[in-house]
């Protein structure tokens, strides 16, 4: 499995750093966001190491993927909240502060005060949104 020395969460895999598990399989690791926003924050990673979801192979993807809903699931057995965000971020401009694929799962309550970084604009024009969709079908026919 690859990983970079330098890397906090790489750390956490090899034992190298201390984390609070929460779940564990051979692909995946999930322990507890040490700056949690809400009880309940939980990160999920896989065990190699991949920079972004941008970056990690399709078959990683999905065991990441897999271990976010048992995370999810167990959180809203465990807590009981109105509601769970599941939140993923890449690159520095999209708010990723740690270079390795993580994805936070946050129980979330009604005026729990918690805000999301995308916040709604005005509504877009359906000629606008179709150029759009235009631009991105063009990458999935290529």
């Amino acid at each position: 499995m690859n990983h970079d020395n330098d890397c906090i969460f790489c750390k956490i895999v090899k034992g190298e750093l201390p984390c609070v598990k929460v779940f564990e399989d051979s692909l995946t690791l999930a322990f507890m966001d040490i700056s949690p926003v809400a009880p309940g924050h939980v990160l999920i990673i896989p065990k190699g190491h991949y920079p972004d979801m941008l970056s990690v192979p399709t078959g990683q993807l999905k065991a990441v993927s897999r271990s976010v809903q048992a995370v999810a699931k167990a959180c809203g057995e465990a807590f009981a909240p109105d509601g769970i965000n599941v939140m993923q971020a890449n690159g520095a401009a999209a708010g990723q502060t740690v270079f390795h694929l993580h994805v936070h799962v946050i129980p979330r309550n009604r005026g729990d005060g918690l805000r999301l970084h995308i916040e709604s604009g005005p509504s877009a024009e359906a000629a606008h949104l179709e150029a759009i969709a235009a631009r991105l079908r063009t990458v999935f026919e290529s």
